[in-house]
């Protein structure tokens, strides 16, 4: 049997059986492969690692676009950090009002891997107000035309010697994210682990950069099973006087802007999401870690095949 495990932590390792190789393929970046496994379905990897699930990257992707979305008033520009395998702008596709979306994503090989063999994304990459540019997301952010009523950071996690963790910076955030969004703009971005054991790993550290930049800094979690723990994002808003929705709210936002149903956020879901546990907000409050070039954090984490 192949099994692929995947190391958590120095000390923790966790593994599963995989079925059957669908489709593999190689770019300069990172090896590429789609794998049927054991729990969860149809499994994407870069480098061995789990990036998504067929079970559950609804989870994943809808509490990644669709608050942001909806807590704008009116979003129709949106632009896309990475995202390279879709899940992401078809989401943001799903707004009615949502007018233009720009994927920026540094490896052409995921994106033409993905477009082809997942079909749940299939359209994303066909639809017309859809702009995929391969190149760096950094560069692109700073070059684009104009600004942007959301941006959203579909980033692979900040991992030591990867080039995403960057992309985590205050300089970043201060000095390219904050300047292209709009009035009233809105920035999220995925923010790692969130566990009461794992959040301080990257999670807290992100928190806390947002928080010198934007005003105010909503931050969420959702348990993802495919990913072996809770998942954290962080959701910053450029108006300080903007409120964060009800769960009523949530809900009719959803109704009257998104196209179909939602597979697993509504409102209840949100304010669960973001009503965090005690041990994670008090990593948050004690957080002093600002996420600079010259003092970056890193999550850990690998993907190896074994054969048993």
């Amino acid at each position: 049997r192949l099994w692929l495990e995947e190391s958590l932590q120095n000390d923790l390792r966790w593994s599963f059986v995989v079925k059957d190789i669908l489709h593999s393929g190689v770019s300069e970046f990172q090896d590429v492969e789609l794998v049927e496994s054991g729990p969860f379905g149809k499994v994407l990897l870069l480098d061995g690692k789990m990036q998504s699930a067929e079970c559950d990257e609804a989870v994943y992707h809808e509490c990644l676009v669709h608050p942001a979305l909806l807590h704008h008033p009116n979003p129709k520009r949106v632009f896309i950090c990475g995202g390279g395998e879709g899940s992401t702008a078809r989401e943001a596709l799903r707004h009615k009002g949502v007018e233009e979306v720009v994927m920026v994503d540094i490896d052409k090989v995921v994106c033409d891997f993905c477009e082809k063999h997942l079909e749940a994304n299939a359209a994303a990459f066909k639809d017309p107000r859809m702009k995929l540019i391969i190149d760096d997301a950094r560069a692109q952010l700073e070059q684009a035309e104009g600004q942007f009523d959301v941006i959203v950071g579909d980033l692979a996690d900040p991992v030591f010697g990867g080039p995403c963790y960057q992309l985590y910076t205050q300089e970043f955030y201060k000095t390219v994210v904050a300047e292209k969004l709009a009035p009233g703009g809105i920035f999220v971005t995925q923010s790692g682990p969130c566990g009461v054991l794992s959040a301080p790993e990257v999670f807290t550290a992100i928190n806390k950069t947002l928080e010198s930049v934007f005003p105010t800094v909503v931050p969420y979690a959702q348990h993802v099973p495919s990913f072996a723990d809770t998942w954290g994002w962080n959701m910053a808003f450029s108006d300080g006087a903007q409120q964060v929705l009800t769960a009523d709210e949530m809900d009719a936002r959803i109704a009257e802007r998104i196209d179909g149903k939602t597979a697993f956020l509504d409102g209840l879901t949100w304010s669960g999401a973001s009503a965090l546990n005690k041990i994670v907000r008090k990593a948050l409050r004690e957080e002093q870690g600002i996420y600079t070039v010259e003092n970056p954090r890193f999550i850990h984490g690998s993907g190896v095949r074994t054969l048993v």
